[in-house]
Parts: structure tokens; sequence; C-alpha cells
């Protein structure tokens, strides 16, 4: 049977009334959801902005505790551009010394080491800020490593605190490179290499090394080292057992045989030395973090430059 239209009269008014209302209720809520998406896409962007230039999720952290014992962190490879650099942890440094209501500083250290020239920066850094704070101690605490450039900055330190299976040590200094020049005869590959200089590329691996670059480079590097024993020396003083064979050499020690060569102090991890040493067991730490653009830039230009950089210098504390 055919439907039949409704016969109360008015029902076309009602029915238009009834069209126009939901078509106006549907335009308010896509209205509404417009705006709140908008509102979420402009907050997010302005999360990202502020977390890229810093302002959020970067920077010393200084927490609302007053008697306090200050944490700094150097962790990886001490380098110009990464996170342990002298600039991010001399930053750091300066922070938690100037906190007025921190009593000590814990430089909490785990590296293998990294550039001479970022390391010296931060046991100058050391000196400095504690010779203007005679009244704060800065102790460092060894987590799995701390060695060459690693221990060269820790050796600024009052007290050196180790776990008894850290590794610590190797004093010493290396260049690492490789000729295949030998290889590039049999394969018939001819070197191309022009220089304005005699001496211009003498680490050039597809080049033979000659004498005298060989003994210029072991010049340089003995001169690098010996930067690095009278910064020890300097740093440990009458600690050190000085007839400890090859304490100098290079080579590396469980943290139970460095407080026995006097290279470290004790057994002791971050809370220990804050309660029990400095007396002051509420931590704030004042590392200089990094934030998600400062990671990609410099991940995107570690992948692109590691091997140029370790082609042309290779040059570090390890």
């Amino acid at each position: 049977m055919d439907d039949q239209l409704p016969t109360q009269p008015g029902w076309e008014r009602e029915l238009v009334s009834k069209l126009a209302m939901m078509n106006i209720k549907e335009q308010r809520a896509r209205r509404r959801w417009s705006l709140f998406w908008k509102f979420a896409w402009f907050t997010l962007a302005a999360l990202t902005l502020a977390y890229v230039l810093g302002f959020i999720g970067s920077g010393a952290k200084s927490d609302t505790i007053s008697r306090h014992t200050a944490l700094v962190k150097l962790e990886g490879t001490i380098d110009d551009k990464g996170v342990a650099s002298a600039e991010n942890i001399n930053a750091a440094l300066k922070a938690a010394f100037s906190a007025s209501d921190s009593v000590g500083v814990i430089l909490q250290i785990n590296s293998p080491g990294g550039s001479p020239v970022q390391s010296q920066r931060i046991y100058d850094q050391i000196k400095r800020l504690r010779k203007d704070n005679p009244e704060k101690p800065i102790y460092v605490v060894v987590d799995e490593i701390c060695a060459s450039g690693g221990y060269f900055v820790a050796a600024a330190a009052d007290k050196i605190f180790v776990d008894s299976s850290s590794l610590v040590g190797s004093i010493g200094v290396v260049v690492h490179g490789v000729g295949v020049d030998k290889l590039m005869e049999k394969i018939g590959v001819e070197n191309r290499t022009i220089t304005a200089g005699d001496n211009k590329a003498f680490m050039d691996p597809f080049s033979p090394m000659k004498p005298e670059h060989k003994t210029h480079l072991e010049s340089m590097l003995a001169d690098v080292h010996q930067t690095f024993i009278k910064a020890v020396k300097d740093g440990r003083g009458d600690r050190l057992k000085a007839n400890t064979p090859g304490l100098f050499s290079g080579l590396i020690w469980s943290g139970n045989k460095a407080i026995e060569n006097g290279l470290v102090d004790a057994v002791g991890t971050v809370e220990t030395v804050a309660r029990e040493v400095l007396k002051a067991e509420d931590l704030i730490d004042y590392t200089i973090e990094e934030n998600a653009f400062d990671r990609f830039a410099r991940r995107l230009g570690t992948q692109f430059g590691a091997g140029v950089v370790q082609a042309t210098s290779g040059f570090s504390w390890k």
C-alpha cells in the first residue's frame, strides 16, 4: 500500500522548522570542532617551537629545595657538539656552584673520553669554580667508565668515588688512521691528491707515511700526553702511587685497582656521597638537557661527518 502523507494541518511548516533546526545544530557542531582542531594544532605548533628553541625541555633544572647537593651529569663522548661538550658541562657547573643553597657539587661521569680541548676546558672550569667557591667541594662519582678525557676532567675534583667494577684510567693519547696505499697499487688505483705545502696531506691514507711525518706526529702526541699527565698529577697530588707500572701508559683499571694506585679515592654512589659526605641527600640536577631538535641535528651531523672526521684527524684521548 502506498505511504500516506500526514494529514495534520501545518505539518509542512513543522517539518521545515525541524530540518532548519537540525541544519543549524550541525553547522554549530562543525564550527565547534573546527575551532577545537585549530586550537589543538596551534597549541601543538607553539609547544614544538618552544621545545625546539629550548624554552622548555632544556636547560639546568633548579627545584625549590633549600639545602641540597647539586648534580651535574657528564655522559658519553666529550666533544664540541654533543651533550658532553664543554659549553654544556661548564654552564651546568656554573649554575650548580652559583646556587645559594647548594652545599657541594657532584659531577657524575660515564664517559670513555673524547676531545682533549673540550676536556681541558671542563678541567679548567672546575678549578676556577672551586677557587671562587672554596666553601663548596666538588666530587666526581664514576658510573660505568671514566677513561681518558673523562678521567682528565675527574682529576680536577676534590675526590673521586667509583663502583668497585668501574673502569678508570687510560691516561694516553691516540690518533687513529689507516694506510691503503699498498692496496691501491695492487688494484691499479692512482692517488691524485694535490697540495700546496709539502706536509699538507701527511695524514692522507692514500699515500705512504714518511718517517719524518711519523716522528712529528709522535712528538705532537707526546706533548699532549704530558699535558694530560701534568693535569692528573696536579689534581691527585700525593694520592697517586707513582711507582705503579704503566700508570700513565694508557692502561685502564677496575675501580678497586684504581683505589689502590691512587687514581680514585673510594667506593661510593651519588646517593651515598650526597648523604654521607656532603650531608645533604636532597639532589637537584643542573645538567643541561638536549632538546629534540638538537638531538636530531647532532645525529644527522654525526652520521654525515663521522667518516670525514676519522679520516682527517682521529685525534682523541682514548
